[in-house]
């Protein structure tokens, strides 16, 4: 069983003066949710998510080592600029400075270094897309390559699962855009090789149904979250249903391990549903309360329902903390759904607007 000591390296065989790499990082979407964490972004229940392949962060990592008089004025300083679609992006610079905090003793490096991160999504800004989750993996990426090149006899295991790590440590769904194309993070019994501490391919069998799954993402709502993920997870301390819900999320992975071998779509559809709504009903009974869902996100979860009963096509929804739809449905079924979803679903959308994705393979070098 792996500690996160295990990823803490104790020198490195090479140096490096300058470079840059370049990641691309996808965003995921959870079919088990987690919510709710202990210290250290360490999950209160396990969860398993699809990889995404079109909606991901795009992030440049270059970096010049700081010389010997700039390293004695700024030894114990982060040294970093951030640009966002190459325009500097002041207003996130302390989220990554937090980063750099928690992951330092993991990568001894980095206050050697200044860097410069410059990134961009391919989903649009303010889009209602969780960003952090494809922009951590992404960033974590990039480190890890460079890490990789100051200690070139690390495996290949060793450098996804410690990228997965450290991604989880800047936001903790993060963890799971390493790698795709199902993804389990935390200790789950039944599952070889599940940790708290990195995501992990899923390691059963899958069947033909979820290859090439599709995730449309209805845009009903683009402005700013109601409630942090920090906040929302932090009111799971005191909640009286999370040892329940924990349970449950326990309960639930389990049940999809036989699914995805059988590919039993009717019972996929049952527990994706049924989590989704549990993770809402959490945040509307825990103190304070708070209802994510807008007037439109309950019209198209209606309307999916009513469609699945008349043409039994087996899609079905699924919802992150926020107001927007994630479509989800096989492939087989795509052109029957997306007229659906232009017929009916588009006119709930904010500006008419959603996105079209499926299952991807996880993070990709560019550079």
């Amino acid at each position: 069983m792996f500690t996160a000591n295990d990823f803490i390296p104790s020198q490195y065989s090479q140096t490096l003066e300058s470079g840059h790499f370049q990641w691309s990082a996808p965003s995921n979407i959870a079919l088990v949710k987690y919510w709710g964490k202990k210290d250290n972004q360490i999950p209160a229940n396990p969860s398993v998510s699809f990889t995404l392949n079109n909606c991901k962060t795009i992030t440049k990592l270059a970096f010049d080592k700081k010389s010997i008089s700039t390293a004695l004025d700024v030894t114990n300083e982060f040294s970093f600029d951030l640009l966002f679609e190459g325009k500097p992006k002041e207003d996130f610079k302390p989220k990554i400075q937090k980063f750099f905090e928690r992951i330092e003793i993991y990568l001894p490096f980095l206050k050697d270094y200044h860097f410069t991160i410059d990134t961009q999504n391919t989903f649009p800004h303010s889009s209602g897309i969780a960003s952090s989750a494809s922009g951590m993996a992404a960033l974590a990426m990039n480190l890890m390559s460079l890490e990789k090149a100051l200690n070139p006899t690390m495996t290949e295991d060793y450098f996804y699962q410690k990228a997965s790590l450290l991604a989880r440590l800047g936001s903790g769904s993060a963890c799971r855009s390493v790698k795709g194309q199902v993804v389990v993070w935390g200790n789950q019994a039944n599952i070889e090789g599940s940790s708290d501490l990195f995501g992990v391919e899923f390691p059963y069998t899958i069947h033909e149904n979820f290859k090439n799954y599709q995730d449309t993402i209805l845009l009903v709502d683009k402005g700013e979250k109601q409630v942090s993920s920090t906040v929302g997870h932090e009111l799971m301390h005191n909640h009286p249903f999370a040892e329940r819900r924990f349970a449950q999320a326990h309960e639930n992975l389990d049940q999809l391990i036989a699914i995805f071998e059988n590919g039993n779509l009717e019972e996929f559809i049952k527990i994706v549903e049924s989590e989704a709504l549990t993770l809402h009903a959490m945040m509307m009974t825990s103190m304070p309360y708070f209802i994510l869902m807008k007037p439109n996100t309950l019209e198209i979860i209606n309307r999916i329902w009513k469609f699945r009963t008349e043409t039994q096509i087996p899609v079905c929804f699924t919802l992150d903390a926020g107001a927007n739809v994630h479509v989800l449905y096989p492939n087989k079924d795509k052109e029957s759904v997306l007229q659906f979803i232009k017929d009916e679903l588009v006119g709930y959308c904010q500006n008419g607007q959603y996105l079209c994705d499926e299952i991807g393979n996880g993070a990709t070098q560019l550079e």
